[in-house]
């Protein structure tokens, strides 16, 4: 196997790795009720940049050691999710996930009261609700990757 070989799947090997494992994990941390503040739904920060951008909005990305970041709705009655003015939103960093490490959203109680909460895995993922992950890149680098390999291989 030549140089060039090697070097290629080494290359092909690291776009695959996921090294977001590695790196300290951030959450949103802010809080909001009704229309007041940045914190609500339509939450339009999706990175660092975007809030360090702006000042004064108290949104916050903080250190989370758990990696689990979570998105809290509250309501003073089970009726009024619908009523912006009686909702409301905080994001924060957990300090463990759920006991079957799932993402998800749900109903549960959170310091002694019922509340919509989304939990999180990842660097500054509570800004929306969990999504499924996209392999469509991994997919994308395989079928291109696959055959410069073959390629490789075959001239040398």
């Amino acid at each position: 196997m030549s140089n060039k070989s090697i070097v290629v799947i080494i290359l092909l090997v690291s776009i695959l790795i996921d090294f977001s494992d590695g790196v300290v994990k951030r959450c949103f941390s802010c809080r909001s009720r009704g229309d007041l503040g940045s914190c609500k739904d339509r939450f339009k920060y999706t990175n660092l940049t975007q809030v360090s951008l702006e000042s004064g909005i108290g949104v916050e990305a903080v250190p989370c050691a758990s990696g689990w970041c979570g998105k809290i709705i509250e309501t003073r009655n089970s009726d009024a999710k619908e009523q912006e003015f009686d909702t409301a939103t905080q994001r924060t960093c957990l300090q463990r996930g759920p006991s079957d490490g799932e993402e998800r959203c749900d109903d549960t109680m959170w310091e002694y009261k019922k509340v919509f909460m989304c939990f999180c895995h990842g660097d500054l993922c509570n800004n929306a609700p969990p999504a499924s992950k996209s392999y469509n890149f991994y997919l994308l680098t395989l079928t291109l990757g696959i055959p410069i390999i073959l390629t490789q291989l075959l001239i040398s």
